[in-house]
């Protein structure tokens, strides 16, 4: 006997149902291969990126505020993390000095910014101090200056290397070298994970980063490059070999960030700083790999300027 010929809505939510199931072991494969959900972290990117670029061109005062608001989020963020550890980091005075430190490079440049570190690194030490006075909460010294330390390297690493981003943009096409850090960075990213995922098999450096491959990061350096060159001759008009050497130091310093704060966590027991982001993790998860390369882009800025 024939059989009765499916109705066309059937037919097509079992279509609906196979691609659903399809996507979701595709995303259950990346994300056991990644430890994040990629399809969510790519969508949050996207809304990130579109503020990012808003505020980076159309409105660049804003950008700094934007800066100013993630340095006090991420600041936060990894004074939570060191104080779970028991590091116990003052997260009010690490977001008030975090801003000083904006606030000097916005104003008064690149001596300003250096001025205001050193001015943030002296209050937040006696801050700790003085919290260590108040009865009740007195700590070996051992202890409290291991949480000096942990408030300066927090100073540091957040707001002084966010610094270089105020730096950048307030000068003449700095936009346009703000916007290349961050895609030449994003480069290193998608570059070490598209090239880890095809062709991974021999880690890095398992101890402190066990999804790190030496075959993803040569695809990182190798779209990075590419990228940087791209980048430097069209937008910043500079000589390719400047494209380079930038997508080069950029590898080296966005590895090294990542690295970094992959050992912060190791050391601290923790998969991410914090699940602030979706399908990213935190704040620092995302931007460790730029906090370095500020540096580089703000040297690589000066010295081309010279050319």
């Amino acid at each position: 006997m024939a059989q009765t010929p499916k109705e066309p809505f059937e037919s097509t939510k079992e279509q609906f149902e196979a691609a659903k199931e399809q996507f979701e072991a595709t995303s259950a494969k990346l994300e056991a291969r990644t430890g994040r959900n990629v399809f969510v972290a790519i969508a949050t990117a996207l809304i990130f990126g579109a503020i990012f670029i808003a505020s980076l061109f159309f409105f660049k005062h804003i950008f700094v505020l934007l800066v100013a608001g993630l340095v006090s989020v991420t600041v936060l963020e990894l004074a939570l993390a060191f104080r779970a550890n028991g590091r116990r980091i003052p997260r009010v005075g690490g977001i008030l000095f975090g801003l000083v430190i904006i606030a000097g490079a916005y104003f008064f440049g690149a001596i300003g910014m250096l001025a205001a570190l050193l001015i943030s690194v002296v209050g937040l030490t006696l801050w700790r101090l003085i919290e260590g006075l108040i009865p009740g909460q007195e700590v070996a010294p051992r202890t409290l200056w291991r949480d000096v330390l942990s408030g300066v390297f927090t100073l540091v690493y957040v707001a002084f290397f966010s610094g270089f981003t105020v730096l950048l943009v307030l000068q003449e096409n700095g936009q346009w070298w703000v916007f290349s850090l961050i895609a030449i960075v994003a480069s290193v990213d998608v570059g070490a994970f598209a090239s880890g995922v095809l062709f991974g098999k021999h880690k890095m450096v398992p101890k402190i980063s066990p999804n790190k491959t030496w075959e993803g990061l040569a695809g990182a350096a190798v779209l990075s490059a590419i990228v940087a060159i791209v980048l430097t001759v069209t937008v910043l008009g500079k000589p390719w070999f400047v494209g380079l050497i930038f997508g080069l130091l950029l590898l080296i310093t966005a590895t090294v960030g990542d690295l970094t704060e992959s050992l912060i966590k190791r050391n601290l027991g923790i998969k991410d700083m914090s699940s602030w982001i979706p399908g990213h993790g935190g704040f620092l998860d995302r931007l460790d790999s730029v906090f370095p390369s500020t540096v580089v882009a703000y040297a690589v800025y000066l010295a081309s300027s010279a050319l």
